[in-house]
């Protein structure tokens, strides 16, 4: 039942944290000025309310009687009630009206007619608290004569609904507009916090970020600040790091391959240049692989253009680009342009044809990569994307390489915010998704 429950609030209540403290402020104001609203009206309101009225409707009561017993003295009563009630009193042969003047749900007139059918009794009186603007008429019948009578409001009603709402509803909108305020300048930080994080995600360097808000959250945005120039400043130290490991190698293999140029044993030198030249290659996939955590920024790319120069580079007929939509998303160009590169040439290289499809779904954007080659196992989809893992079968996806291709990319896809699925393509060949964040 409970658990029920919980998902039920769950699914009503707002997401987002700004909404979820407004309604824990604004709901305690909205039920306290409810319940006071409903005491007021109900123990003060309507129960003074109803004396005025009763009490009006005994002194109409006593007209009628003072006059039915002497009708001599009709402008003497008249005058005495003008002077001191403010009333307008009349004497009217005229038929007593058939269509009722109240209105249905007015709790003036609920408590008027109230005391007016227990005083005069049902089908004897008449009133329209609406006819006049400042004053009541009330119409009551007395043998063959109709007795009119035209009161000021103020003595049926103790005050107007319309104030009594205002004060009442007032001071909760005051006070949720000064919470609505404070609370958005208290969840600003968080939104920040959440953006930089989400930017750091992604592989930007967040340098912009400053710490505000609460001492709470404050704290963790510090905290994030320093943990993000921590992972920066060991993606630099391992950039350098390697970069010297880079010049450090590349120097005695250079010097083996100028060694190797004056051998005059020919064979020996061409067969050592390949163990060289593959040594050199290895060593190039492993620095690309450790580098994909570059120094690039990421910037407004248009995918359209970033597929067509990339068909240009590549210029192969066999490679079949379908990217109709102009579709414009954040990302690092180089780093996504070499991760397309590399899937398009592996299709290229293990198959005749590669088909790429765009399109866009639910704020992300799908590249389909598809070839007609011999494809990949089911059972290796996880292995491949495994750094120096190769397949000795059908097809493998680096044969001159180390096994960092597919490594590279789902290294720089996931840098992105986003994923990369294998599956088989609609020619037997190979299928890579890539989704993104737009």
């Amino acid at each position: 039942m409970f658990s029920g429950l919980n998902r039920f609030l769950k699914i009503i209540l707002p997401k987002r944290l700004f909404y979820r403290a407004l309604i824990i402020v604004a709901t305690p104001t909205i039920l306290l000025q409810l319940i006071v609203t409903i005491v007021f009206y109900d123990s003060i309101w309507i129960k003074t309310n109803k004396n005025v009225t009763r009490s009006l409707v005994a002194q109409l009561k006593a007209v009628q009687d003072v006059y039915q017993n002497d009708k001599k003295n009709l402008d003497f009563l008249t005058d005495s009630y003008k002077n001191n009630f403010n009333f307008e009193i009349g004497i009217s042969q005229e038929l007593f009206p058939n269509s009722t003047g109240e209105r249905r749900f007015s709790p003036m007139d609920r408590s008027l007619r109230r005391e007016l059918k227990s005083t005069f009794g049902n089908n004897n009186y008449w009133f329209s608290t609406s006819k006049f603007k400042n004053a009541v008429e009330v119409k009551i019948k007395s043998d063959d004569e109709i007795i009119e009578f035209l009161v000021p409001k103020e003595m049926v009603a103790t005050s107007s609904v319309r104030l009594f709402v205002l004060w009442t509803t007032l001071p909760s909108l005051l006070l949720i507009i000064v919470a609505l305020i404070f609370l958005k300048n208290q969840t600003r930080p968080l939104v920040r916090l959440a953006k930089a994080a989400e930017r750091f995600g992604k592989g930007d360097y967040v340098n912009d970020f400053r710490p505000s808000g609460a001492q709470e959250i404050r704290k963790a945005a510090y905290e994030f600040d320093r943990m993000a120039k921590r992972i920066n400043r060991h993606l630099n130290q391992r950039s350098e790091m390697l970069s010297g490991i880079s010049h450090d190698l590349r120097t005695p293999l250079t010097r083996l391959k100028l060694q190797l140029a004056m051998l005059e044993q020919k064979d020996l030198s061409s067969k050592m240049s390949k163990d060289i030249d593959e040594m050199e290659k290895m060593l190039n996939d492993y620095l690309q692989f450790a580098k994909t955590q570059s120094l690039e920024k990421s910037s407004n790319i248009n995918l359209k253009r970033l597929l067509n120069e990339l068909e240009n580079s590549i210029n192969n007929e066999n490679l079949k680009i379908n990217c109709k939509d102009n579709i414009n998303f954040k990302a690092r160009p180089l780093a996504l342009k070499r991760s397309f590169e590399n899937v398009i040439q592996n299709g290229l290289s293990y198959g005749k044809n590669v088909f790429v499809e765009t399109f866009t779904s639910s704020n992300r954007v799908i590249i389909l990569i598809e070839d007609d080659g011999p494809g990949i196992p089911e059972d290796q989809y996880k292995n491949v994307f495994k750094p120096f893992f190769r397949l000795d079968k059908s097809r493998s996806l680096n044969q001159s390489g180390v096994g960092l291709g597919l490594a590279i990319v789902e290294d720089v896809i996931n840098s992105h915010g986003g994923n990369i699925i294998l599956g088989k393509s609609r020619f037997n060949g190979l299928l890579v998704k890539i989704s993104l964040p737009s």
